[in-house]
């Protein structure tokens, strides 16, 4: 039987920044600046075992109606860069949509290669808007980052809110999203997009990226609700519940697989490969 959290969230009780979400105020950053752009699943094929693959995204998604929330937490992984290897682009992040509609809202970090110079940042995006990098976090390879993305019914506004547990740092953002369809929450490692072609950028070299409580411990994440669900990734249906691994492209050749699901539901790991 999957491990729910049902008994554990059903007050809330690892959202306390949103348990009163009128009462939350975005950080006042004057410094964010416009960074590669996330969005949407590209070339999804479903291979209607549970799994699928996409030429941008790896990792999990949950498919379901009106989601209220999803959470989630992961360790910032170190990009392996080269000299002339130009520039490369890996993004782990937690949001709202882009599975099976055309918004995301979502938050995360990267883990880019500007030659053989690496770059750690975090970031937020409210698709199709753009992405927006937040200067006033300072982001490490080995922290530890919790994330939340939280829909407000009574404003229809969609908050992020992005922690590193390891420094104590963090940032919180709102939108409204317009046709935004709450119709999935996702856990992934991207190859973020563009290029002057409009083709996915290539994937820097991040090794192996440690998603849930078994690596980050965070407790209680890799969650999320819907209007029938309340739990962990591996709690929702089997039948809405996808791996996705990313193959390769000629503008983005590397790939990105993922494991299982650890014994508890909650946690896993993407490998990038060549």
């Amino acid at each position: 039987m999957r491990f729910t959290y049902l008994a554990m969230l059903g007050a809330f009780t690892f959202l306390p920044a949103f348990a009163q979400v009128s009462n939350v105020t975005p950080s006042q950053d004057t410094t964010e600046k416009i960074g590669p752009r996330h969005g949407p699943i590209r070339d999804l094929t479903d291979h209607g075992d549970g799994t699928s693959t996409s030429t941008n995204w790896s990792g999990y998604a949950v498919l379901g109606s009106s989601f209220t929330w999803a959470k989630g937490s992961w360790v910032v992984p170190k990009a392996t860069c080269t000299s002339g290897g130009g520039l490369k682009y890996a993004a782990f992040w937690v949001g709202l949509d882009g599975y099976s509609s055309s918004t995301v809202e979502q938050t995360g970090t990267d883990s880019d290669c500007i030659g053989a110079s690496p770059s750690y940042y975090a970031w937020y995006e409210f698709y199709p808007r753009a992405s927006m990098t937040i200067t006033s976090l300072t982001i490490k390879p080995g922290d530890s980052i919790s994330a939340t993305v939280y829909y407000d019914s009574s404003n229809e506004k969609f908050y992020a809110q992005i922690i590193d547990e390891t420094t104590g740092q963090s940032y919180t953002t709102s939108s409204t999203v317009s046709g935004a369809a709450r119709s999935s929450a996702e856990w992934i490692a991207e190859a973020p997009c563009c290029t002057s072609g409009g083709g996915i950028l290539p994937m820097s070299d991040f090794g192996t990226v440690s998603f849930g409580r078994d690596s980050s411990g965070v407790a209680n994440t890799n969650s999320a609700k819907d209007t029938s669900t309340t739990a962990a990734i591996g709690g929702f249906p089997a039948v809405n519940t996808i791996e996705i691994n990313k193959t390769g492209s000629s503008s983005s050749p590397q790939t990105s697989d993922c494991s299982a699901l650890s014994t508890d539901q909650t946690s896993f790991t993407c490998t990038w490969a060549q």
